[in-house]
C-alpha cells in the first residue's frame, strides 16, 4: 500500500496541496475553494468522465474535503451516494477508501488485531493495524457504507474520531494516533440515524444521537432527473443506433415506474442507474428489450412482484410479459 508526494506537485508546508475552485473542476455556480492533492497513490479512485454531479451533494462534499468537515450523506439505495464521493476524490486527487459496515465488520477489523507472522524463520505475534489506523496516518478520505447498518460496538469506534481533531488510542499498542492533516471522514446511510421508520430498510438502526451531532454536514441525495440519467445511458453506450437511443428514454420511464412503487411500497427492488446502464449495454448483446430486461433486472424479482413490474413495462413498452400473468394472492 503506497502513498507518496509527487515532487513537482504541492508545498510540503501544506499538505501536497495546490488550490482551485469548485467552478473550475466541476462547472458548478461556487467559487468555494478546494484542495487539489499533489500524490500518487493507488487508492486513488479512476475518473469517471460521464458522471453527473449534483449541485448541493458535490459542495457539501467539497466542504468536508476542503474544511475537514464530517459529512453524511442520506438517499434512497441506488442513487450514487458513494460514488459521488469517490468521483469528486478522484478529480481532487485524494486517496479514498470505502469500508461497508456490514454485520460482519467488527470493532477489530477497524481497529487491528494481533497476528502470528515469519521473522528469520520463526513465528512471532505482532500487530496488525485496521483501516481506521491506517487511513488517519496516511491522509486518506475514508468513507463508511451503510452507516445506519453498523453494529453497535463499532459505531462507538468511530465515534472516537469524529472530532476534526479527534484522537485515537491505539490501546493495544498504549499509543495515541494523532490524525494526518489530509484524513477526511465520510458515510452514507439510507436513514438519518432514526432507524427504519419507512420499512423500506430492515436491518437499519437508529444512531446515539450524540454520534449524529458529530457529523458537521448532512446532505440528501435523490435520483437524477430523467434527462441527466438518459445522458449517463448514452454516454456509457455511445455505439447505439440513433433509432435505438429512444429506447433508453424508456428504459430511463421503467426505472422511475420502479422507484415510484418502490417508495410507495408495492415492490421491495428498484432500478439503479447502475441497472439501466447494464440493461442497455446487454441490450447490445441480444438486440431485444424484453430479453435483456429479463436477464439484467426482473429475474432478481421476487415472484409475487413480477406482476407489478410486468405491469410498468407493459405501461412503458405496450409489450405483456409472460410474468404479468402470474396473480397475487
Amino acid at each position: 500500500m503506497s502513498i507518496r508526494v509527487k515532487k513537482e506537485s504541492g508545498n510540503p508546508a501544506n499538505n501536497g496541496q495546490k488550490k482551485t475552485t469548485a467552478r473550475q473542476i466541476f462547472g458548478i455556480d461556487s467559487d468555494m475553494a478546494v484542495p487539489v492533492l499533489g500524490l500518487e497513490s493507488e487508492f486513488i479512485p479512476a475518473i469517471d468522465e460521464s458522471y453527473r454531479f449534483n449541485h448541493d451533494t458535490t459542495l457539501a462534499i467539497l466542504a468536508g474535503f476542503s474544511h475537514n468537515r464530517r459529512v453524511l450523506i442520506q438517499g434512497y439505495h441506488g442513487t450514487g451516494k458513494s460514488s459521488h464521493i469517490e468521483q469528486v476524490a478522484a478529480r481532487l486527487n485524494w486517496p479514498c477508501i470505502r469500508i461497508n459496515l456490514d454485520g460482519h465488520i467488527g470493532r477489530i477489523d477497524l481497529i487491528g488485531r494481533d497476528a502470528i507472522v515469519l521473522k528469520d524463520g520463526k513465528q512471532v505475534t505482532e500487530f496488525k493495524e485496521g483501516l481506521l489506523p491506517f487511513a488517519m496516518q496516511h491522509g486518506v478520505a475514508l468513507v463508511f457504507d451503510e452507516y445506519d447498518s453498523g453494529r453497535p460496538d463499532v459505531m462507538f469506534v468511530i465515534q472516537r474520531v469524529l472530532e476534526s481533531d479527534g484522537k485515537f488510542t491505539l490501546l493495544d499498542q498504549n499509543r495515541i494516533i494523532r490524525p494526518h492533516p489530509n484524513f477526511r471522514l465520510f458515510a452514507t446511510a439510507n436513514t438519518v440515524g432514526l432507524g427504519d421508520t419507512t420499512g423500506l430498510y430492515h436491518g437499519t438502526q437508529a444512531i446515539n444521537q450524540g454520534q449524529m451531532d458529530r457529523w458537521n454536514i448532512v446532505a440528501s441525495l435523490n435520483y437524477l432527473p430523467a434527462e441527466e440519467e438518459k445522458a449517463i445511458v448514452l454516454a456509457k453506450n455511445p455505439a447505439l443506433l440513433p433509432k435505438e437511443k429512444a429506447l433508453i428514454e424508456q428504459m430511463v420511464t421503467m426505472a422511475n415506474l420502479t422507484r415510484e412503487g418502490f417508495i410507495k411500497g408495492d415492490i421491495s427492488v428498484v432500478m439503479s442507474p447502475r441497472t439501466i446502464i447494464s440493461w442497455a449495454e446487454n441490450y447490445r448483446i441480444f438486440k431485444d428489450a424484453e430479453t435483456a430486461f429479463r436477464l439484467t433486472f426482473l429475474n432478481k424479482c421476487d415472484e409475487m412482484e413480477k406482476p407489478v413490474i410486468a405491469e410498468y413495462y407493459q405501461r412503458v413498452f405496450g409489450v405483456d410479459l409472460v410474468e404479468g400473468g402470474v396473480k397475487i394472492e
